[in-house]
């Protein structure tokens, strides 16, 4: 299986167009205020911090580098070859590596975790920009890359994050100028019920260790000037431990 090419379009012009400067894609907000948070949470779950780490859906690479000042080994990787051409850009010291990757083709995935083995996995935002067919071969995609010893953070939109973004866009001044080029290129975000996220990596055969809410920041804001803070669910998910 793989992602329609309508998907694979949509991301690469999207990341064809967009701004080099930091900041400028409404959900390229700094490492403080994303990863250096949800690694806060993840940190106390992950058993072996010597494991690679793979930023899943990793964009221009800024929580990637991030990560890649924290962990030993880091990986980010994308659907969008124009995004991690922009990542390579922006980490000229070469701290993390990046590889294209479609999650939902499982040898892909597979052949990744043979050259790597067990890893901890970030994943922010993926699934609610997934279509609905992908949504479970991403999380599968997630089971493999941590196999048995690693774990992943799962940060994901909540279903009331889709009618705050339809609320924007329907103003009296349009969708602001960060989240015009989301709609423009058809990359508004789906609806996951949040009573489903769970259920899909426990199908795919992990277990939910810990999870919570905390809003996902964005680069973009309201018309009062307050940051757009989305409603947002965590999940540390791993291995399901083997019946006797």
């Amino acid at each position: 299986m793989s992602v329609t090419s309508r998907y694979r379009d949509a991301w690469e012009g999207f990341w064809r167009d967009a701004p080099e400067e930091p900041g400028s894609v409404i959900w390229d907000a700094e490492p403080s205020l994303t990863a250096e948070r949800h690694l806060a949470l993840f940190a106390p779950h992950v058993t072996d911090p010597a494991l690679p780490v793979v930023d899943l859906g990793c964009g221009n690479g800024t929580q990637t580098r991030f990560l890649a000042g924290r962990f030993d080994r880091v990986l980010g990787v994308d659907l969008s070859v124009a995004a991690l051409d922009l990542a390579r850009r922006r980490d000229p010291a070469r701290r993390a590596e990046f590889a294209q990757l479609d999650a939902t083709d499982t040898e892909a995935v597979r052949a990744l975790h043979d050259r790597l083995g067990d890893a901890n996995v970030y994943v922010r935002g993926v699934i609610h920009q997934s279509e609905p067919a992908d949504r479970r071969p991403v999380a599968e995609a997630v089971a493999m890359l941590v196999g048995g010893r690693g774990r992943a953070f799962v940060v994901e939109l909540r279903g009331s994050a889709k009618q705050f973004l339809a609320e924007l866009a329907h103003g009296p001044a349009g969708p602001p100028p960060k989240l015009r080029p989301v709609f423009a290129h058809g990359l508004a975000p789906g609806e996951v019920p949040d009573a489903a996220f769970a259920g899909l990596f426990h199908a795919a055969g992990l277990d939910v260790l810990d999870s919570g809410d905390l809003p996902l920041a964005t680069t973009e804001s309201a018309p009062d000037g307050r940051r757009i803070d989305l409603p947002a669910q965590w999940l540390v998910v791993g291995a399901r431990p083997a019946r006797p």
